[in-house]
């Protein structure tokens, strides 16, 4: 890549500021030369050497070696002679979707996440797949065509039960079963990840359950009931059968392998529900050394670290990194996501030896289950109903014609925990259906499932009615009731104001913003204002202007005691209530106002007109029109069509 960027640079010139930075950049190229050709010191200005490409077996590598000098030397000739059209050629992305597209196996300067993985058919249903290197890699470690067979049918399992142990064309006969009924679990196993998928009575029938095999409707209708535990089957039957039909997703206990050709197989997570292998963190970051020297920038790479990493871990990691002379080391702790409910709502004393029993000889992503299963069942478990008298806010609006009330309920510090809606002139269906949809929220908010959630799901939801918003001072267009009010939610609840389309302080002709560090409200005067103020109704925009007890009945400019004696509520345009004798100083009572501001300048007037329409407020730069809206990360004009900078 740097011997064409100096052959671009022979015929369009180096990049601006190359002249004064000619000598450390070749020094640049000089050190990655140095690094292809395997050197381990002689580096320019480098306290940590890089890793250097080398042999490790003294001829796999041979002519890739080769390949590599020969580019690092026309490199450096080139640019000696043209200098560089590019400052940086190369980064390496993990390009998981292009790499799909590709059909790779991997992405990156990433292991395979697991050998046996699940595709998607076009036209429904999955297949499994192994990694495609695996059949050629056993191929080259020695095994034959045979024995390579039998390690692939162990990993992604033979789909049938025919000659299956313990559970077979057999032993179900011997059940009960007929060759109908045999025919039907068979055609199920192709799309089964686990062969209890197979046995139901969706699969068999109803009256073939009930009538032969002498289940109950109310055991097949039971989620948790396991037919061929009912059949007679233990357990060990069960996980034979399931390892010969659906694999066992892992070469760990494969026939024919040798345990020290194990290693050559290891992934970044232990494979399968049995794996217990799986890549260490060291070898992650080692690998992104060997291919840092030859990289310009720097390399996007997840470095996967076991549930049980500790601080020091990560310590060590970053530091094994700097030492490899990487430029970038991106961290994940398995489970991390579950740290805090983990450390905070896990298991009482009671359960928390069942619980280590339970997952004590599990592999990693077994025992991830099981106590993320515990977390959630424990977190549903407890809803925390509203107080009986409640605060809220009630927003009436019109979407795409149709009038809309919303209201809400909040709890003592400002959270929303439910919502009622209501239609106008609405056919009865659509209201009760609207009505128990605000329930059913409602309930979910109380049992603690975010409002973030829902704002996700039910935004951009597009039917009838939709269209043009009236009513609502922050929102202007909805493409559908539900968009409409979950961004109302967002804006009030969750200060999401990326979903409205206008803020009311925006308005203002003359608005500047505030200031990152501007805090009006002492600690216990927010206490009390979340404690009576509605939160989704004031947007959590408090503006409060602390008064001067005690500084007399009136000070200047004629403003009161607890205007601080100053006149500056009064040149703010805002009014203050003096509060009564011996209230605490945490309960000042502040009743706040804001004037209307006058019309400015006729471009302001332009940008507050713009703003009030759902526009961004900037003009155009091709037709000074203020219709620019956001097209991604850029502006997009509606009147004319031209952007700025974004296709």
């Amino acid at each position: 890549c740097y011997a064409a960027s100096a052959e671009m640079a022979e015929l369009l010139g180096p990049f601006p500021g190359y002249e004064p930075n000619a000598g450390p950049m070749l020094k640049v190229i000089r050190n990655h030369r140095r690094a292809a050709y395997g050197e381990k010191s002689g580096y320019e200005d480098l306290s940590m050497p890089p890793v250097p490409l080398e042999d490790a077996d003294g001829s796999a590598a041979g002519p890739i070696i080769a390949d590599a000098k020969a580019a690092w030397d026309d490199a450096l000739a080139l640019g000696e002679r043209h200098g560089f059209r590019n400052a940086q050629t190369t980064v390496i992305a993990p390009t998981g979707t292009i790499g799909l597209i590709m059909d790779c196996d991997t992405t990156g300067v990433e292991p395979d996440f697991a050998l046996v993985k699940f595709k998607k058919l076009a036209g429904g249903g999955y297949f499994k797949i192994i990694n495609r290197t695996v059949p050629a890699a056993l191929e080259r470690l020695g095994y034959a065509e045979t024995e390579i067979k039998e390690m692939i049918s162990y990993a992604v399992g033979r789909g049938t039960l025919k000659g299956a142990p313990a559970i077979n064309h057999r032993t179900l006969a011997e059940k009960g079963f007929t060759g109908e009924a045999i025919e039907a679990v068979e055609n199920a196993l192709a799309d089964a990840f686990d062969i209890k998928f197979a046995f139901n009575k969706f699969s068999l029938g109803v009256e073939f359950c009930t009538g032969v095999l002498g289940f109950t409707e109310a055991q097949l209708d039971d989620m948790s009931f396991d037919m061929l535990q009912g059949l007679g089957f233990s357990k060990d039957d069960i996980t034979e059968a399931n390892t010969h039909v659906c694999g066992a997703m892992t070469l760990e206990g494969a026939p024919h392998l040798k345990d020290e050709h194990l290693p050559v197989f290891d992934c970044a997570n232990p494979c399968g529900r049995d794996g217990k292998r799986f890549l260490s963190t060291d070898s992650h970051i080692q690998m992104l050394a060997a291919a840092q020297p030859f990289i310009s920038g720097s390399i996007s790479k997840t470095i996967n670290m076991p549930n049980s990493a500790t601080i020091e871990d990560c310590k060590n990691a970053y530091m094994l990194s700097w030492k490899l002379g990487l430029k970038a080391n991106a961290l994940y702790r398995d489970g991390s996501k579950l740290s805090q409910p983990l450390n905070a709502q896990l298991v009482d004393e009671d359960e928390a030896e069942s619980l280590a029993d339970a997952a004590a000889d599990q592999p990693a992503a077994v025992r991830a289950q099981i106590v993320a299963e515990r977390v959630v069942e424990r977190y549903i478990a407890d809803r925390r109903r509203l107080p009986d008298r409640r605060k809220g806010y009630t927003q009436k609006a019109s979407v795409g014609g149709h009038k809309v009330y919303l209201r809400t309920g909040e709890y003592e510090d400002g959270r929303v925990g439910e919502i009622f809606i209501d239609m106008h002139k609405e056919g009865a269906a659509f209201r009760s259906l609207m009505n128990n949809f605000a329930i059913a929220i409602s309930i979910a908010l109380q049992y603690g499932v975010p409002l973030e959630e829902f704002v996700e799901a039910f935004t951009f939801t597009r039917f009838e009615p939709s269209g043009a918003v009236e009513g609502n001072d922050s929102i202007k267009m909805a493409t559908s009731i539900l968009d409409y009010i979950f961004r109302e939610l967002a804006v009030s609840y969750l200060s999401r104001h990326d979903l409205s389309h206008v803020r009311p302080d925006d308005l203002a002709p003359d608005t500047v913003g505030r200031g990152d560090e501007e805090e009006l409200l002492s600690d216990d005067t927010k206490e009390v204002v979340e404690r009576l103020a509605s939160t989704g109704y004031v947007r959590s925009n408090f503006l409060v202007v602390n008064g001067g007890r005690g500084n007399g009945a009136e000070g200047a400019n004629g403003s009161n005691g607890a205007g601080g004696g100053n006149g500056s509520a009064a040149a703010m345009g805002l009014e203050t209530e003096s509060v009564p004798d011996g209230a605490p100083p945490s309960a000042e009572a502040v009743v706040i106002s804001q004037e209307i501001i006058a019309a400015g300048e006729t471009r302001l007037d332009a940008v507050r007109e713009a703003k009030m329409k759902g526009y961004e407020g900037d003009a155009c730069g091709e037709c000074g029109n203020f219709t620019l809206v956001r097209n991604g990360t850029c502006m997009k004009c509606v009147t004319c069509g031209a952007t700025s900078g974004c296709s």
